[in-house]
């Protein structure tokens, strides 16, 4: 076990965010929702692949049918990886332009879940979480959430977890996978007397998740059921924002880090915000769904 936070690719992502593993071709899908990018990492070379869409990409995640599908700006879009194209599906909020997609995965029936937010003022309640299901239909799940953020389910499928970050909750939700729907919510855990504010999770082979935290220089576990934090591992950067499991037996703990935010001072005693990290933790996690659409 390595919780020592390793640099996989130095770089000064504005907000690094949505990393999910690809195991065909051994890469990390990863954003910066700032400046409108997706990137293809490679941790063996430190190659870094980047396309530039043009609109803030608040996540992406894996298609069974080959490329990503993106949650921007703009509503939910096919990417082609090999050329490059961009397909618009469908937007849920063409009536709301100040808000875009932020955090989303992929549930293990293979439909897409992502939330909404508000661009211009974050602690406004104008946000929600989607579910895009395979026939492309979309259909709202929960309303008035402000920063939607971390979100997955328990290896057994029976549980969601969801992030509304400016609670500094994680809400446990009944979850039937056949239908996609949710039931009565509980308090895993409350992180109001925790430094800094939840932002991205995922969830080990175990069920224990993984939560980072944006301020809070550093990624905590904490087990549901208990409501009790296991670890923290401290961080060289101030805002942690998000981590998946990845690598060949996906033992491989990779968290994307964020510099928004800082002035010139912090940038300066912090050379690696922005930066890709990787743990090596005593468990292993879960491979990511495709969508299925």
């Amino acid at each position: 076990m390595n919780l020592e936070p390793e640099t996989v690719f130095k770089t000064d992502a504005e907000v690094g965010e949505g990393p999910v593993w690809d195991k065909d071709l051994n890469v990390l899908y990863w954003v910066d929702i700032e400046k409108k990018q997706v990137h293809a990492l490679d941790p063996a070379t430190h190659a870094d692949r980047v396309w530039e869409l043009g609109q803030r990409v608040g996540c992406a995640v894996l298609r069974k049918k080959g490329g990503l599908v993106l949650a921007m700006e703009n509503g939910f879009f096919l990417f082609n990886t090999k050329t490059g194209d961009v397909t618009p599906l469908v937007d849920p909020e063409a009536d709301l332009p100040e808000n875009r997609f932020n955090d989303g995965k992929v549930d293990a029936a293979g439909r897409f879940w992502a939330g909404t937010m508000n661009i211009k003022g974050p602690r406004r309640p104008e946000g929600s979480l989607y579910c895009l299901e395979k026939d492309l239909s979309v259909r709202r799940v929960i309303k008035d959430a402000t920063v939607p953020n971390g979100l997955d389910w328990s290896p057994d499928t029976k549980t969601f977890y969801f992030i509304d970050t400016p609670t500094r909750r994680v809400l446990a939700y009944e979850f039937d996978v056949e239908t996609g729907r949710l039931g009565k919510p509980r308090v895993a855990f409350d992180l109001s007397a925790e430094r800094g504010r939840p932002d991205g999770m995922c969830i080990d082979a175990e069920g224990m998740l993984w939560v980072a935290k944006w301020g809070g220089w550093g990624l905590d576990c904490w087990n549901p059921e208990t409501g009790k934090r296991l670890l923290t591992v401290p961080f060289p950067v101030a805002n942690v924002t998000s981590c998946a499991f990845g690598g060949k037996n996906y033992n491989e703990l990779f968290v994307t880090t964020a510099n928004s935010g800082l002035n010139a001072e912090e940038l300066k005693a912090q050379p690696l915000a922005g930066s890709v990290f990787r743990l090596r933790p005593e468990v292993g996690g879960l491979p990511p769904h495709y969508y299925e659409g």
